[in-house]
């Protein structure tokens, strides 16, 4: 008898051919843009893996990490579907170890640790929990976990970077939530904007509820920010979430007079996450593709919960333990 193997290139067909062949395969490196010549190849995209999405072989980590697989073809198929209703089985899947894993991240901030260093933890501490933290490779985000510093609004890449003492940054994670921490003793203008931010999200949840429409949420959160002369970002906004990051709704803006359509019902899940700065809403998106920042300099800060509408009300499902600001 002689052996054979079925050497895989790729091709729509990838992973139909790895499931129904007998043979033993090769796979070559799937990234479009490798510099080894598309060798045979044994690392396994763990995203894909877990999802039982067969094919994805890389050669190197570098080829995964530039490959366009960061690409979610399942939130672009969700497209102009409605929001989810999931069910009993699907909403306690939502209750996920995000917030536990945010907490202790936090726990380390302090001048003189770097934004890398947090993304450590956050890594070790999900993959201890036998998860995937999910921001990693996601449309090719580097790392797993956001730090947006002073006057990064989001998506700040973590880095070299030493946190001093007087900073803010907020830490964003896949669950989906964020806060915004003081680095040490940081002045009252940060306090305040701290407080407000955090302020607006909390009492925008208390208006959620089955019947409840999606353009409200900004009619609540405005006038807080400009009673206490924060501004609010509009070119980022809350969302629908599930089993996809991000999914509809997918546009639940924190400003009044918006045109954000739809009504919540009893077994949505969708995030609220306000972001309000000391001086303009403009942001600059820098070179990198990921880091927000405010236009004029001036600081910004973030929070979002993730919340499961009930049929009696709302259940906050990221909660944690109310925190002195």
């Amino acid at each position: 008898m002689v052996a054979t193997q079925l050497i895989i290139v790729g091709g729509e067909s990838l992973a139909q051919t790895i499931m129904n062949s007998t043979d033993p395969i090769i796979v070559l490196c799937q990234s479009s843009s490798c510099i080894d010549g598309n060798p045979p190849s044994r690392l396994e995209c763990p995203a894909c893996s877990k999802m039982g999405i067969k094919g994805s072989f890389f050669c190197s980590q570098e080829c995964f990490k530039k490959d366009s697989h960061g690409f979610s073809k399942s939130e672009s198929l969700e497209g102009g579907r409605p929001p989810r209703i999931l069910n009993s089985e699907e909403q306690e899947k939502m209750r996920t170890l995000a917030r536990e894993v945010l907490d202790i991240a936090a726990a380390a901030i302090k001048p003189g640790i770097t934004t890398d260093e947090i993304d450590e933890i956050v890594h070790e501490e999900t993959i201890k929990r036998n998860a995937y933290p999910s921001p990693l490779n996601y449309l090719c985000f580097p790392k797993s976990v956001c730090t947006s510093i002073n006057e990064a609004i989001c998506h700040g890449i973590p880095d070299r970077r030493k946190l001093l003492d007087g900073d803010i940054v907020n830490i964003g994670y896949h669950g989906d939530l964020n806060e915004t921490y003081a680095v040490g003793d940081i002045n009252d203008d940060s306090k305040k904007l701290i407080r407000t931010t955090r302020e607006c999200l909390d009492e925008a949840i208390k208006i959620c509820k089955p019947g409840a429409l999606f353009r409200d949420i900004g009619k609540v959160i405005e006038p807080i920010a400009k009673r206490n002369g924060f501004s609010i970002v509009r070119n980022y906004t809350g969302h629908g979430i599930n089993d996809l990051f991000h999914c509809n709704p997918r546009n639940i803006p924190h400003y009044a007079a918006n045109k954000a359509v739809g009504t919540m019902k009893a077994g949505m899940t969708f995030t609220i996450e306000p972001m309000l700065n000391i001086g303009t809403w403009d942001g600059i998106h820098w070179p990198d593709d990921w880091t927000y920042t405010t236009a004029d300099g001036k600081r910004s800060a973030q929070f979002e919960e993730t919340l499961l509408i009930t049929e009696t009300g709302v259940e906050v499902l990221t909660a944690g333990a109310k925190r002195d600001i």
